[in-house]
């Protein structure tokens, strides 16, 4: 075979192993959603991605797929870095912007709810990677239109509640108290989680009705998250602030792709040496 055959080989060779390394999928980051009140991604979460309950539900599945429920802790920004009002029109501050989570920005009156009343009230966030920040939330002005996508210019002023986040949580949960206002109707109840570690900001939106004596939305179980996690595209690992994972850790399995993909380049590389030298050999 000539030089540039032989060139023209391993050039294909060289090709394929970067398309391997460029297949090869990065997993997403993302850490955390309301329990109390439970935000919208977390109820519908709760009922199943594979067969929810209620209409909302269902037809974000019909929309969206079930990939967003089970990816429930990423409503996610990676480089917010306090500029959330900057990067996040109105009518999107439930999905953060994020068209994968597009179907909680719908302005519906049956997304699943919790009741409250005005006083204090005791917010439950699932922390699945706790980190260094603050959580900030806020809920609508009395008048609120929940058939109209919710603006910036609807959220009352005052937050409801602010609360520095550590870089642990007990039992998995960051649980602190606000004060809810009078208020009447449904309402939304949003909170913003921006990183002090990393740029890197967290959303959600929870419906809550005042006055309410409806059945309370329910909050993902502990043996649900469990057993659902092989199916998440989550991983906590690889930015700002994180921990480096100790050197002995076994990969997890959304990483488990890479080795394979740099094992292949490394066998298409030295079976196209070993050509070469063999074929220079018979010449």
């Amino acid at each position: 075979m000539s030089a540039r055959r032989t060139a023209a080989s391993l050039g294909v060779l060289g090709a394929t192993s970067l398309t391997l390394l460029t297949l090869t999928p990065t997993p997403a980051s993302a850490h955390g959603a309301m329990f109390n009140p439970v935000s919208r991604i977390a109820a519908c979460y709760a009922e199943g991605p594979e067969h929810p309950v209620s209409q909302v539900c269902k037809d974000l599945v019909a929309d969206s797929g079930t990939q967003p429920l089970y990816d429930w802790n990423e409503v996610n920004i990676a480089n917010a870095n306090g500029q959330s009002r900057q990067l996040i029109p109105d009518g999107r501050l439930c999905s953060a912007n994020r068209d994968k989570y597009r179907a909680l920005d719908w302005a519906r009156t049956d997304w699943p709810s919790t009741g409250v009343a005005a006083g204090q009230f005791d917010f439950k966030f699932r922390v699945t990677a706790a980190h260094s920040g603050t959580m900030t939330v806020y809920i609508t002005k009395q008048g609120f239109d929940p058939t109209k996508p919710l603006k910036w210019s609807d959220l009352d002023d005052t937050p409801v509640a602010t609360y520095r986040t550590s870089r642990t949580a007990t039992d998995g949960y960051y649980n602190f108290t606000g004060t809810l206002p009078a208020r009447t109707g449904r309402h939304i109840i949003y909170k913003v989680w921006q990183r002090d570690d990393s740029p890197e900001a967290f959303y959600s939106c929870s419906d809550v009705v005042y006055g309410s004596t409806t059945k309370a939305a329910a909050a993902p179980s502990e043996q649900k998250m469990t057993a659902d996690a092989p199916h998440s595209t989550v991983a906590h690992h690889g930015h700002g602030g994180d921990p480096t994972p100790p050197a002995a850790t076994p990969p997890s399995p959304s990483d488990s792709t890479a080795p394979q993909a740099l094992a292949a380049v490394s066998t298409a590389s030295a079976a196209a040496g070993g050509l070469l030298l063999l074929r220079r050999r018979r010449g």
